[in-house]
C-alpha cells in the first residue's frame, strides 16, 4: 500500500467478478467448486476494501441472464450466497459495513428474499462502507424501473415532466444515494460489461485482469488500485484544466 496515493483510492469500486467456472474446469472439478472457491475471494476483498477505506463495493453477483443456467448451478449459487449471509452478518456489524442489494429481486427463493432483509435491516445505520451485490440484475431492465417510476410520477401529478433531471431521474434506480463506480474491475479477461450499472459507469475507469476471480485476492485489487492511481480523470476536461494551468487558446484573435 505504500505505493498507493491515499488522496487517489476510488470511493466506489464496482467489480464483475467473472472465472468460477473456468477455474473449476482447469482443475477438472464441478463448476460449484469454483463458486465456492470465489466466495472466498469475496470476504478478502470486501475486508481490504474495509480496511482501506473504501466507501461503496459493488459486486455483481448474479445477472438476470444466470437464471439461464442449469437448475443445479442456480440453486447451488443461491445456497452458497445464504450460508456466505450467515457466516459474514456479525462482522459486517462489527467493521460497520452496510448491505444493499439490487436487482429484481422477486425472483429469489422466498427464504432467501427473508434472509436478504433481515441482513439489510440489521446493517442499515452502518456507515463505515456500503456492500452493493447486484442479484438477478440486469442494467437495462434498471433503467425501465427508473423510466416507469418516473412516468408514474408524472401520471400522479407529483412530478412535471419539465422538472426531470439527471438528479431526479438517478432518484429512482437501484443504485440511488451511492456515487458512481470510479473503478470497475472485470477478473477472467473479459472485456464486456455484461449489462452491469450501465447508466452509471459513464465515467468509470475500467480494469480488466486476466486472474479468474476464485484466484482474485487483496494483491490483485491493490493492482488496481495502484493502477487507477495512475488514472488522469478529465470527465470531458482538457489535461491542463484538470492540473489547473492556463493553455495558450488556440482561437485566432479576433
Amino acid at each position: 500500500m505504500k505505493s498507493i496515493n491515499p488522496e487517489k483510492i476510488p470511493r466506489h469500486i464496482a467489480i464483475i467478478m467473472d472465472g468460477n467456472g473456468r477455474w473449476a474446469q482447469q482443475r477438472s472439478l464441478p463448476r460449484v467448486a469454483g463458486h465456492r472457491q470465489g466466495v472466498e475471494s469475496v470476504r478478502d476483498v470486501v475486508r481490504t476494501c474495509r480496511e482501506m477505506g473504501i466507501s461503496v463495493l459493488s459486486l455483481y453477483a448474479f445477472s438476470r441472464e444466470n437464471w439461464n443456467r442449469p437448475k443445479w448451478e442456480v440453486k447451488a449459487l443461491m445456497q452458497l450466497l445464504s450460508r456466505y449471509l450467515k457466516s459474514e452478518i456479525s462482522e459486517f456489524i462489527k467493521n460497520g459495513i452496510a448491505l444493499r442489494i439490487m436487482g429484481n429481486l422477486e425472483r429469489l427463493p422466498e427464504k432467501l428474499q427473508s434472509q436478504l432483509q433481515t441482513a439489510i435491516d440489521q446493517t442499515k445505520d452502518n456507515t463505515a462502507m456500503t456492500l452493493n451485490v447486484a442479484l438477478s440484475y440486469s442494467g437495462r431492465e434498471e433503467i425501465l424501473r427508473a423510466v416507469r417510476k418516473t412516468a408514474e410520477s408524472v401520471c400522479n401529478k407529483t412530478l412535471s415532466i419539465n422538472d426531470i433531471s439527471e438528479k431526479i431521474f438517478e432518484d429512482f434506480l437501484d443504485s440511488r444515494g451511492l456515487p458512481d463506480p470510479d473503478l470497475l474491475i472485470r477478473t477472467s479477461g473479459e472485456y464486456r460489461l455484461s449489462d452491469f450499472l450501465i447508466y452509471q459507469m459513464a465515467y468509470t475507469e475500467f480494469y480488466v485482469t486476466p486472474t479468474l476471480w476464485p484466484d482474485f485476492r487483496k494483491k490483485h485489487l491493490l493492482a488496481a488500485i495502484q493502477e487507477f492511481n495512475k488514472r488522469e480523470r478529465r470527465f470531458g476536461l482538457t489535461g491542463e484544466q484538470v492540473q489547473g494551468k492556463s493553455p495558450l487558446s488556440s482561437q485566432p484573435d479576433s
